[in-house]
């Protein structure tokens, strides 16, 4: 399926049912509502958050179903607000180009990126892992 392909049955699916009918403002909270929702799943996936009995392919399904919720908000929210997202995605696409138009600038970039982030943990005395509570001071 193209992308303006999907853009139309997502109109024509929410018109067979009425859900056009709503502020742009509405579908963006959802679309926030569903945001919250990757967020926490990331967060498990990273092992920042407990995910409880949920295995690595579970939480990435379930992250999977998420994203999908989320585009579907997004491209609701496009065509509420009357943009074709296909076109926009082009036009996005060339903005990044221009912006950054060197693949080989990407290592640098990434490890400017690293210790920057570096320097920012050691700036507020946070470790990649903190030692135990009970390790003696050195």
């Amino acid at each position: 399926m193209h992308i303006r392909e999907y853009q139309e049955w997502l109109e024509a699916w929410d018109r067979a049912r009425t859900w056009e009918r709503v502020l742009p403002s509405h579908t963006l909270l959802h679309a926030l509502e569903e945001l919250g929702e990757i967020s926490k799943l990331v967060q498990m996936i990273e092992g920042y958050r407990d995910p409880g009995a949920r295995s690595p392919e579970q939480l990435r399904d379930e992250l999977a179903l998420e994203l999908s919720d989320l585009q579907v908000m997004l491209f609701k929210l496009a065509y509420l607000c009357g943009i074709d997202m296909e076109d926009a995605m082009q036009r996005g696409r060339a903005k990044a180009d221009r912006r950054f138009p060197d693949p080989a600038d990407g290592p640098r970039d990434l490890a400017a990126y690293h210790a920057r982030f570096r320097h920012a943990l050691q700036q507020a005395h946070i470790h990649a892992v903190p030692p135990p509570p009970d390790a003696p001071n050195s």
